[in-house]
């Protein structure tokens, strides 16, 4: 099995490369292939969304938190449960970046529809943190993954004031399996591990790459979409903005074609098709930002994605694992027990209007992103997904707005 791995993010932004090949995909391509390739997102199609993105529109504009994959694709054809084809992968998000992984992050979960699993949530709502990253896969490999971020944080951490090593980490799945041979098991711990060791801020990938792989979005090929936002709150209209940042991270693998809608245009119905006869899917988010939130306003923030994908047309069907964590990267070492009392900053309620708008934003571009900046892909039993097509869309939405 060969494994493309977020090492090849470098030689895309060294080189100007991308992995948007509009033909199936039925290995990872060759270096020499991605040189002649390019990222199109979805505001490279004429596509208005509102708010204003940060510099890389992405999650990691948030600073500190970094964002790691191992994606694997091999074999095609007739599907051998143990053998493939393999249509799948890990991604791995860290909070506060691989200096810092003993700090926890304040957070807040929250379920819009529970067909789905996202582990170390009952700690997260009654310790109000998140203890160390989150981790995205198929189903049917969340116990591996599970497992393998423990004994990497046993590896990388250390324990705590105690002496003892503990730990529930966050580990989230989406439904892989029209496309990867799912009980062939194919996610092993050294894939944990690659996605961890390889996480980093700057530019990501989107699409089918780690735990989006082998995911489908609206019928179309969906998988691993990014978004951020400028948020200014003032305390009145003539009063200087503090800014800060929120980013959106989504493993995108829920909806019917029908339902579509991108920028208010019913482009589900105007490219009409059809991969299976009943939802499937799901959608894992994360959301990150800079703002100094509490727990209870972390989870507020979090329910805030289910008016973005709201926004995309989907219901959160009852096959459809929704499931969302929120964070704030604010507030630094105050889960430290060395000390009886810490100081802490907070945002008012009042004042959080802004920070769930730009969530409501960032999630709509992040579910577009992930299925503009793709491929189309057969995978098991020569399943095909074709990927949402470029100048259709961009018609479609020139001709609308």
């Amino acid at each position: 099995m060969r494994i493309r791995t977020i090492a090849l993010l470098s030689l895309t932004v060294l080189f100007g490369l991308d992995l948007l090949g509009r033909e199936p995909i039925k290995s990872p391509p060759a270096v020499k292939q991605l040189a002649e390739l390019k990222v199109v997102r979805a505001r490279d199609l004429g596509v208005p969304f509102d708010g204003t993105p940060e510099k890389l529109n992405s999650i990691t504009d948030v600073p500190g938190v970094e964002v790691g994959y191992t994606t694997l694709i091999s074999g095609e054809g007739k599907l051998e449960v143990g053998k493939g084809p393999v249509r799948t992968g890990v991604t791995a998000i860290i909070p506060r970046g691989h200096d810092s992984l003993n700090d926890p992050v304040y957070a807040g979960y929250f379920s819009l529809n529970g067909n789905g699993e996202m582990t170390g949530t009952a700690w997260v709502d009654e310790s109000g943190f998140l203890e160390g990253p989150v981790v995205i896969t198929n189903t049917h490999s969340v116990g591996i993954a599970r497992d393998a971020v423990i004994a990497w944080r046993i590896k990388h951490g250390a324990p705590d004031t105690t002496g003892y090593w503990w730990s529930l980490p966050v580990v989230a799945e989406t439904w892989d399996g029209w496309l990867n041979d799912i009980n062939g098991f194919h996610v092993k711990p050294e894939h944990v591990f690659h996605a961890l060791d390889t996480a980093h801020g700057g530019a990501i990938e989107e699409g089918s790459v780690g735990g989006g792989t082998g995911m489908i979005c609206y019928e179309f090929k969906g998988g691993n979409g990014t978004a951020s936002r400028q948020v200014d709150l003032r305390t009145s209209k003539d009063a200087s903005p503090r800014t800060f940042v929120v980013g959106v991270f989504l493993q995108a693998n829920f909806g019917r074609r029908s339902q579509l809608v991108i920028a208010g245009v019913p482009v589900g119905k105007e490219i009409p098709g059809e991969v299976y006869k009943q939802e499937s899917g799901s959608c894992i988010a994360v959301v990150a930002t800079d703002a100094p939130l509490l727990p209870n306003q972390l989870k507020r923030l979090a329910r805030r994605v289910s008016l973005g994908l709201a926004r995309t047309g989907t219901v959160s069907g009852s096959g459809s694992g929704d499931l969302f964590i929120a964070f704030s990267t604010a507030n630094p070492n105050v889960a430290n027990p060395d000390q009886v009392t810490h100081n802490i900053q907070t945002i008012p309620n009042d004042l959080m209007d802004p920070l769930f708008t730009g969530v409501v934003q960032a999630t709509e571009e992040a579910v577009v992103n992930a299925l503009v900046d793709n491929q189309s892909m057969t995978g098991r039993d020569n399943h095909y997904v074709e990927a949402l097509p470029h100048d259709r869309l961009r018609q479609l939405i020139k001709r609308s707005h």
